[in-house]
């Protein structure tokens, strides 16, 4: 199969780590910057200023970096977090240097970098950044510059000095560890919780919507009889007008599919249709997706590029699939009805449908939650569409994800196991 471009990056929410860390560091070296100026213009702190304000300096263009960086739209991984964690220790090594080493007060603050990353990083990368911060307070401990106003004992480790060394080597191990084991379990345990209530909210929802649906699908049936049996009246009225006439048929077309849908609707409420769907080929069947919806939306122009590859997809569907692609499709369309590309593609294993729209993206705040529950994209939308068809692919063992597309728009990644004929 030939290479897939890279897609664009999930939206997701592993950025918001590194954005409390580039307001942690803020603060942090604001209050650094804060207690230098007082101890050179009050306390009279004999410090080189050069090298102390130059490494304040260089944490704040890291963080203006780092926030040019979080609009870029690229993922976080956790190598990116530890390599911002040890540019913290590292700062912090220099600025201990020259202000004291040991003695300084504030040695303490390596506790923090450890911290935070054993509560965000896997126990590897934790005890990487604790062993760091370990090192950097040992090498000062044997080297630094001291400041008289700290350091009455000149350059010579103190008992006072080991004995803060000590109480360091032993909260950074302590908190290295529990925090980690802790973080684990309570992650693991919050995420089974939410994963048990979504599932109960999902069906207990899905189930009123059907109700719903199955009702309102039996009471269109008469109205929708009426337009059809008024528009055929309507249009030999018409006879002779041929602008009206293809206003006409085209409602009449409309009217069509949608006794069609309910109908199929009715018949796909059937618990053995639902718990045996048909296999069928994905090309066929998206091809077919495609064009009932074209009926619907005759309004917008796309592309569809099926892989060129030996096998065929086959996939399991039924009419719940069918809405679910179609829920999808209008979504795009509604964003932007221009220039819609759609891609259909498989392996040994999975079928993957990508529809790309050129509209205004996906905001961060609420693309976590497009489909758990009834949020929507759109400023008057419900977001049941969303959340059905969340719902249908899950049912059916696939996966839906929204991206920002770097180039504008979004892209729905649509992902299905294969089928057995």
């Amino acid at each position: 199969m030939p290479s897939a471009p890279p897609l664009p990056l999930p939206l997701s929410t592993p950025s918001h780590n590194l954005i409390r860390l580039t307001i942690i560091r803020g603060i942090t070296w604001m209050g650094f910057l804060a207690a230098v100026i007082i101890g050179i213009e009050w306390l009279d702190f004999q410090l080189e200023v050069l090298p102390v304000i130059g490494v304040i300096a260089s944490m704040g263009l890291l963080n203006l970096f780092t926030w040019w960086r979080l609009d870029r739209q690229w993922a976080v991984r956790h190598s990116e977090y530890v390599v911002h964690l040890l540019a913290d220790i590292a700062a912090l090594t220099v600025l201990f240097y020259f202000t004291g080493g040991s003695t300084n007060p504030f040695i303490n603050y390596y506790l923090v970098p450890v911290t935070i990353a054993a509560a965000t990083l896997p126990w590897r990368h934790a005890w990487f950044i604790a062993s760091a911060a370990m090192a950097a307070y040992t090498l000062l401990m044997l080297d630094y510059r001291p400041v008289p106003q700290l350091d009455h004992h000149g350059g010579d480790v103190n008992l006072h000095v080991v004995g803060m060394w000590l109480n360091f080597a032993l909260s950074a191990g302590l908190v290295a560890y529990f925090i980690v084991k802790m973080a684990n379990a309570l992650r693991s345990r919050e995420q089974a919780l939410s994963q048990t209530r979504e599932a109960a909210l999902r069906n207990e929802q899905i189930v009123a919507v059907a109700t719903q649906a199955a009702g309102t699908a039996h009471e269109l049936g008469t109205p929708l009889s009426t337009m059809a049996v008024l528009l055929s009246d309507m249009r030999e009225d018409a006879h002779g007008n041929a602008q009206l006439v293809k206003d006409i048929d085209l409602l009449r077309q409309q009217v069509d599919v949608c006794k069609t849908r309910l109908r199929d609707l009715v018949r796909s409420a059937e618990r053995q249709r639902l718990s045996n769907p048909e296999a069928c080929d994905a090309r066929d069947w998206l091809t077919g997706v495609i064009q009932r919806w074209l009926v619907l939306r005759p309004d917008v122009s796309h592309v569809v590029d099926i892989a060129s590859q030996q096998g065929t997809p086959w996939l399991k569907v039924d009419a719940t699939l069918d809405q679910a692609i179609t829920n999808l499709l209008n979504n795009a369309a509604d964003a932007n009805p221009d220039n819609i590309q759609i891609r259909l593609d498989w392996n040994a294993e999975e079928v993957v449908i990508d529809i790309r729209d050129h509209g205004p993206g996906v905001a961060l705040e609420i693309a976590d939650r497009l489909g758990e529950t009834f949020v929507s994209t759109k400023s008057k939308g419900l977001g049941i569409g969303l959340f059905l068809t969340h719902a249908t692919i899950n049912r059916f063992g696939g996966v839906v994800s929204l991206y920002n597309h770097p180039d504008g728009g979004t892209l729905t990644e649509v992902i299905l196991p294969l089928g057995d004929t």
